[in-house]
């Protein structure tokens, strides 16, 4: 056998050897995203069901995690379409406890719910939501913090969850979405109005995105503060 010969099989073993080592990782890599995936998907269920049976919700709701980043702005709410709450990994990477990723799931509850009601068996809903969506956004804030608060979730978790997840628009009057520090705002109102003991008892107090919401909602908690010592019902108008 010539001095080439060996050259050309000892290329095509070592060529071999490193295209087994590299299918070897890829499957290994592929099962540790299979097993991550899994992991996520019943963590979302268990959440998931935990509010629908704590919340006496009886339409029923399906749960799903997307590994795509977000939602495209031109689709519909797919929970209001097909009757799904679909958690994206976007959104998934700002989630840190329970308490965070209760408050994505209990605000797409809602949505899903709206698709059993109304016209054509809740086709309209989606263009309800469309018609008014700044509206809308109110209102399931503030349903997630009763459907969190009765499946045992602290609610203060929408406020860091939102604290993180959603800027602030430049825009108010162009956006179909409100300005995240009112909903932020609205919700803590909500929350002291209605469930003041998560206050006095505030297990977020050293959670840094809590202390960075306290931080910049200064001058919105400063109005709700007038609002209260003026026992007034007056609608706050926060910036």
């Amino acid at each position: 056998m010539t001095k080439k010969l060996v050259m050309v099989f000892m290329l095509l073993a070592v060529q071999m050897f490193i295209g087994s080592a590299f299918a070897q990782t890829q499957t290994k890599d592929n099962e540790q995203d299979i097993l991550r995936t899994q992991s996520i998907q019943s963590r979302v269920n268990d959440i998931g069901s935990k509010l629908l049976n704590a919340n006496k919700i009886e339409q029923r709701i399906v749960f799903v995690y997307n590994e795509k980043e977000k939602e495209s702005l031109l689709t519909i709410d797919p929970s209001v379409m097909s009757r799904e709450v679909v958690l994206y990994d976007g959104y998934y990477q700002y989630t840190q406890n329970d308490d965070e990723l209760a408050a994505y799931l209990a605000r797409g509850i809602l949505t899903a719910m709206k698709s059993y009601h109304g016209f054509f068996n809740g086709y309209l809903s989606a263009l309800q939501i469309k018609a008014a969506p700044k509206k809308f956004e109110i209102v399931a804030d503030k349903r997630a913090v009763d459907f969190m608060v009765n499946a045992g979730y602290n609610p203060l978790g929408l406020i860091t969850f939102i604290q993180k997840s959603c800027p602030q628009k430049r825009f108010d009057a162009i956006s179909t979405k409100n300005l995240a520090s009112r909903r932020l705002a609205i919700i803590y109102e909500y929350i002291y109005t209605k469930y003041p003991y998560y206050l006095k008892n505030n297990t977020y107090l050293e959670n840094e995105h809590y202390q960075n919401f306290l931080l910049t909602s200064q001058e919105n908690r400063r109005l709700l503060l007038e609002k209260i010592k003026a026992k007034s019902n007056e609608e706050l108008k926060y910036d």
